[in-house]
């Protein structure tokens, strides 16, 4: 669809999430002419696939966050989402704001501990300068304790141990297995092997039990930390890569009818949610079987504006299809494991595909800008 089409003066699509899933929808609403507003907490888009590298490398972070403004200009609103009016069709901000939609498009991702996640209403300087910081707390720590085992924990030790290869870096999960589950065991295997390879150890099968007693992300020197097998270690430094749930506090007190159990939208196979044909939910938010993936949102972004578009014309919906994972793990900048289409990837391939850039240039690409150097 590559024209401009006869927009109706009421159509007006508010988007709420700027993640990778609402950046998608802004730009192609914003090639077809389509008027919207994109909504998110912070003032930039942050390319959190890089954020672990942020979190390790000094002077990186500046590049995972990109403005919002040079490229959507007054599309776009700063702030938080606190309700849904889903009869009179506007959105309320928190400051009081009221911002009136036709179709609506929930982004609003998933949230969990810095610095894998980073979600507060806050300028995107400060958010570097929160980088910059915990860059800082590592340098100064000897030893690193990682909690968790899933995708975001097994990059972040592996970031650890590759950049700073001489500090102790111990990696807990509560499961024998590494990575998520809908990897091919023999990718999750590799993880491990990749893991051991760089120095990292290993406490699987165990979980912290002192967590409520822990500061996260702040060197504490002789930090002490127990697990659930009566083992007891000491280290500096905490960070926490466990606990990422659905990010559900703009919608859920407007649609609790629609929430699956983890608090995700049901939607049917045109992405809308269940019970409206003006509401689609993508990415994390969307109750989709399949990995929470930067990848996905964008092709579910993609299915969203195109029914939008096609209800507007009065064409047939389009239906999304899940297919099978498609997952790549940076492990440092100089490795790497994953699956393209169900199958094994050679670790040199995802090294030059995801590692060394982190795919950084694409969103730069995406939002028509140029990144720092």
């Amino acid at each position: 669809m590559g024209g401009k089409l006869s927009i109706d003066d009421n159509v007006h699509v508010v988007i709420v999430g700027g993640g990778f899933g609402g950046i998608a929808a802004a730009q192609q609403l914003k090639h077809h002419g389509v008027p919207f507003m994109l909504i998110d907490l912070l003032d930039a888009f942050h390319h959190n696939v890089a954020a672990l590298r942020a979190s390790v490398q000094s002077g990186f972070a500046r590049q995972t966050f990109i403005p919002y403004k040079e490229t959507f200009g007054t599309s776009f609103l700063q702030g938080r989402v606190v309700r849904i009016d889903t009869t009179a069709q506007f959105v309320l901000l928190d400051n009081g704001k009221e911002v009136r939609y036709s179709h609506l498009i929930l982004c609003t991702g998933s949230d969990g501990p810095f610095p894998g996640k980073y979600n507060a209403v806050d300028s995107y300087q400060k958010a570097i300068e929160k980088y910059e910081d915990i860059v800082k707390e590592i340098q100064a720590a000897d030893s690193v304790l990682v909690v968790g085992g899933g995708a975001t924990g097994v990059e972040m030790a592996a970031e650890l141990r590759t950049e700073y290869p001489t500090k102790k870096v111990i990696l807990i999960h509560s499961r024998e297995a590494i990575a998520d589950p809908e990897l091919l065991p023999c990718v999750r295997e590799q993880a491990k092997q990749v893991l051991l390879e760089k120095g990292v150890e290993l406490l699987l099968g165990q979980k912290v039990s002192n967590m409520n007693e822990l500061e996260f992300s702040v060197t504490r020197k002789g930090t002490v930390v127990k697990t659930d097998k009566d083992e007891q270690f000491t280290v500096d430094l905490v960070i926490c890569c466990a606990g990422n749930k659905v990010n559900s506090d703009a919608y859920r007190s407007s649609l609790g009818g629609c929430l699956a159990e983890n608090g995700a939208l049901k939607v049917n196979k045109h992405m809308q949610i269940e019970g409206f044909t003006n509401i689609y939910a993508v990415g994390d938010c969307a109750n989709v079987n399949e990995p929470k993936m930067a990848y996905h949102a964008g092709l579910h972004a993609a299915v969203a504006v195109t029914n939008i578009m096609n209800s507007l014309s009065g064409k047939a919906l389009t239906s999304y299809h899940t297919g099978n994972v498609t997952m790549l793990l940076a492990m440092g900048r100089d490795d790497g494991v994953g699956q393209f289409n169900g199958y094994k990837l050679p670790r040199f391939l995802v090294t030059k595909g995801k590692s060394q850039g982190l795919l950084l240039w694409k969103s730069w690409r995406e939002m028509g800008q140029k990144s720092p150097s």
